[in-house]
């Protein structure tokens, strides 16, 4: 019995694999479509912008002549009404026409893509095949299924799909669909390829009620911090982009065209990455009452516990320089990613390469 689940469960996993890829692909054309449609806004807009600058040309050269035929009071208005249109230059009338286009305006146009309610019912399609996966991991071990790397891997991948799917709710983030499927996708094939281990019994440091309350709420913490490194690379992305078009060079980002400008991704990031870092402390605070049950200390300076205090702090930097130190743009955005990467070191290379008290990876 235990055999037959697990097959199923792995069964399902392959199947959700496939409709997240499927999905990624989706999302990409949608991005596509979307920055298509803001490459013809912004032809538009240098056209009217060109039509008006040509009006304020004739409208100028005319101005004598009126002058002369008319009053002084009807020569004004003549001459005010058409400048009406812009009270820019005419080049930088154009210039900044485009560049509002190309700063990421085009996430505004909210119609949903073919492609794009595709993509979402693909996602949630593969979510609810991979939570049947990981539910029937649970059942075939009798246990919650986060014991091990292999496990955590697929509970740690669902709860950021659902952050992903829940966020929609708080504010249009399906730019980022493409990050999401993509990362589930490569984190369940690792998993799969080098962390799969069969159903065994829980170690007896595991026994206990805090593996269900510790090890969910960094899950959820990971998924939180997860979008919220995916805002951060897509803010830096954005902000070369924009720096380039501004100055007149090529650029061969004109995907991100269709995602928000830099400052409402900074702003995202760090509204995500607060809720991330609150699971987060609570993930420490409860690592340690969890210690002092199963080891009789609150704090070993285990090499799992130092990277967790690691995380912690790296977060803490990034809140507090940006809440206090006025850290805005690009440091922001890095030190957002410094502190994903620092959960990804502990995850994957801290769980397979270190020894101690927390050697839970099963492999």
């Amino acid at each position: 019995m235990i055999e037959t689940l697990s097959s199923w469960s792995n069964l399902l996993l392959y199947v959700a694999m496939a409709v997240y890829s499927i999905a990624f692909i989706a999302f990409a054309m949608d991005l596509a479509g979307r920055s298509a449609r803001a490459a013809e806004r912004s032809e538009r807009q240098s056209a009217v912008g060109a039509t008006a600058a040509r009006r304020n040309a004739l409208v100028g050269a005319a101005a004598p002549a009126g002058a002369a035929a008319h009053d002084g009071v009807a020569a004004d208005r003549d001459v005010s009404e058409p400048a009406s249109y812009t009270t820019e230059d005419p080049a930088s009338s154009v210039s900044l026409a485009s560049t509002r286009t190309e700063s990421g305006d085009a996430w505004r146009d909210t119609r949903a893509t073919p492609s794009l309610r595709i993509a979402m019912w693909l996602t949630i399609a593969a979510f609810v095949v991979h939570l049947a996966a990981t539910t029937l991991r649970g059942i075939a071990a009798d246990r919650v299924p986060w014991s091990n790397m292999f496990e955590f891997s697929m509970t740690s991948t669902l709860l950021i799909v659902l952050v992903f799917l829940l966020a929609r709710f708080w504010a249009d983030v399906r730019f980022l669909g493409t990050f999401i499927t993509g990362f589930t996708v490569i984190t369940l094939g690792i998993a799969t390829l080098g962390f799969y281990v069969d159903v065994v019994p829980l170690a007896p440091a595991l026994q206990s009620v805090w593996l269900v309350i510790h090890v969910f709420v960094a899950s959820l913490a990971t998924g939180c911090l997860a979008i919220g490194a995916g805002l951060s690379a897509a803010q830096l992305l954005q902000t070369r982009r924009v720096a380039r078009v501004r100055a007149g060079l090529p650029t061969k980002l004109k995907l991100l065209s269709a995602l928000p400008d830099a400052v409402r991704l900074e702003n995202l990031a760090y509204r995500i990455n607060i809720i991330g870092f609150i699971l987060w402390t609570f993930t420490l605070m409860a690592g340690a009452v969890w210690a002092e049950r199963a080891w009789g200390r609150y704090w070993g300076w285990d090499t799992k516990e130092v990277w967790t205090f690691i995380i912690w702090v790296v977060y803490a930097g990034y809140i507090h320089a940006r809440a206090t130190r006025g850290w805005r743009g690009t440091p922001s955005a890095w030190l957002a990613i410094a502190g994903f990467a620092t959960v990804m070191f502990n995850f994957g290379v801290v769980n397979v390469f270190f020894k101690g008290l927390h050697a839970y990876s099963g492999i």
